[in-house]
This record gives C-alpha cells, structure tokens and sequence, in this order.
C-alpha cells in the first residue's frame, strides 16, 4: 500500500469535517483569479463560509468520505475540474450564489482567453495624443486619426466577437484603451443542500423574479374569478361593477327607462331622428318649417273651423309606465 503523506491526510479530514458541519456545500470556479483577490474574496466569506482550494484528487476523496454522512454529495464530484475550489458555509445556495456573484469584478483579457461578449470600440477621443500609437490602432482594425490634438475612433468597430479567442495584440491594447472585457470572481459551479444538486442555471434568477410571478399569478386569478363570477373580496368589486355596466348595457338596448339611463335614452333618440332625417333629405334642420308650411297649404274651412271649437274637450287618457316603455320599445325598434 502506498505512503500518504500526513499533510494530505490532515487537509482531506479538515474538508470533510467542514462538509459535514455546514448544510450547504459547493463547488466554484477559480479561473483566472490573481492570489491578492482570492484573499481579498477569502476575507468577504469568512462570516459565513469557508474556501479550500486544493488538488482535485484530495476533494473526490474528502467528497466521498463526506457523502457517507450526507447522501448525495458525492454527486458534487461532476463540477470537479480545472482550478476550483470547496465552499462550506450556512447561507443558502441562492444566496450564496447571489454574494458570490457581488464578488466579481473587472478584470484586463489575456492572449488567448475566450471573449464572453462582442469587444467593442465605441467612436470618440481616446487617451492619446498624436504619436506612433495611431499605427499600432490601425493595425487593429481601427479607424483611427488625429482630431483636436486627440486620436479618435472615427466610428464603433468590433475587435473580437464573443465566444472568441483574443489575439495576443488586441489583448495587449485594450487596457491601454481602457477596455476591461473580462469579469473575475467566484464562479459557482454546483451547490449541495440536503440531498439535492443545485446548477448555476438554476440559481442564475433576477431578484425580482419571484415577486412577479406572484404578481402576475394574483392577476390572473382575479381575472379568472371575474370571468365566471366567483366572488371573493377581491373580485366583488369588480364584478358589482361588470353587472352595473352589463345591465346599463341591456336597458339602453331594449329601451328600458331608468333613472340612471334615461339621458342616454334621449340622447339615443334624438341621434335615430336626426339618421332619420338625414336619410330623408332634410338636411337643413327645417323639419318644424316643412311641417308648418304643409300645415298652412291645406286651409281648414271656417264651419269646419266652428264645428271643432264646438266638439267638446275629451279628457287626455293618462298613459301607464308600461305603456310608455311599450311605446319606447316600439321607438327604438
């Protein structure tokens, strides 16, 4: 049997003490990180977790010894590769995933990193004067030239699109151009909470995600309780307010009269006679002229005249409400 050395022992039985004392254990990315920032990211966790990177047969060992007391973690091996290290700590993965996230920063691109989005020189001045620098941007593919004692970009041109590589040349002039395109920081990978794996595009949610499908949930219910005429307190009112307007709606249509549609009645009315008017040619509003006119060309013969002042006065027969909706009715159609 092979000789472990004391040291490796005493690293995987630290981790697994670790994994085994906090609920939450993860998995994140440590690519690219310069040393100074691993302390500085070290010293913002240290609240409420704690960092071990170290090599990654030592962390399959710790995961596997760990997993005997919490089924499942050893499914945390598949996000173990490259430069990463083991989180353990008592937020939860969605919070964790949110403070890692406040970690990061901006960072200068090396030859050969992979672009994460299109690298974009944007026209205006840049930081130079005029100077043999000019050459070196039109090397790049810039439309460069002097302007107000100022190099300036003539117009936006894309260096690198993402999910490119970045040429050793482009890399070397952005932070010169005072592009920073590459975001550094703990990148998590996977996260373990009482038997279940947590991915990133799992915990990679807006902060306000939730509350609005809540919202939009709440809207949809009270739009559905509305549609078949469920009441609660939260949709009587707008269901007193849909039968108001329904009822309105079917008064005016059959010529109902109310107190509360009696002006639109009217209104209504007075709209059908003019369209009436309108359709019979008197379109120059003389409808009372024309009558009176008719009126005073058939002249009444004065012993007709006398006979109907004679003829005594009937009596006017009051109308009934139900004979005036009736008569209402038969105005509308």
């Amino acid at each position: 049997m092979a000789h472990v050395a004391t040291w490796k022992k005493d690293l995987v039985k630290e981790l697994v003490d670790e994994m085994t004392a906090k609920p939450i254990v993860a998995v994140v990315d440590m690519s690219g990180i310069a040393g100074q920032q691993i302390q500085s990211m070290r010293a913002g966790l240290r609240q409420h977790a704690t960092l071990k990177m170290t090599k990654n047969n030592l962390m399959f060992l710790a995961i596997e010894e760990a997993a005997k007391q919490k089924p499942g973690l050893e499914e945390l091996k598949d996000a173990i590769h490259g430069q990463c290290a083991i989180i353990a700590t008592d937020l939860n993965p969605f919070k964790l995933f949110k403070q890692l996230e406040s970690t990061k920063t901006a960072a200068p691109a090396k030859a050969g990193q992979i672009a994460p989005m299109d690298i974009i020189v944007h026209q205006g001045p840049t930081p130079f004067g005029p100077g043999p620098i000019i050459g070196e941007l039109q090397k790049l593919g810039l439309p460069a030239s002097i302007d107000g004692g100022k190099i300036v970009v003539k117009k936006d041109t894309t260096l690198v699109k993402e999910g490119e590589p970045i040429p050793a040349n482009v890399a070397a002039m952005l932070p010169k151009l005072e592009i920073l395109p590459m975001i550094v920081g703990l990148d998590l990978r996977a996260a373990y909470e009482d038997g279940t794996i947590y991915h990133r595009d799992v915990l990679n949610i807006p902060d306000d995600y939730y509350a609005t499908m809540f919202a939009t949930a709440a809207r949809n219910a009270i739009g559905l309780g509305v549609a078949i005429g469920f009441p609660t307190k939260d949709t009587i009112i707008p269901l007193i307010t849909k039968a108001f307007r329904e009822a309105m709606g079917l008064s005016i249509s059959a010529a109902i009269p109310t107190k509360d549609n009696i002006k639109m009645l009217l209104a209504k009315a007075d709209s059908q006679m003019l369209s009436i008017a309108s359709a019979a040619n008197y379109t120059d509003g003389s409808i009372g002229a024309r009558l009176s006119a008719a009126a005073s060309a058939t002249p009444v013969a004065p012993a007709e005249e006398a006979k109907a002042s004679a003829a005594p006065v009937e009596e006017e027969e009051e109308v009934s409400e139900d004979e005036a909706a009736a008569g209402l009715s038969a105005l509308f159609g």
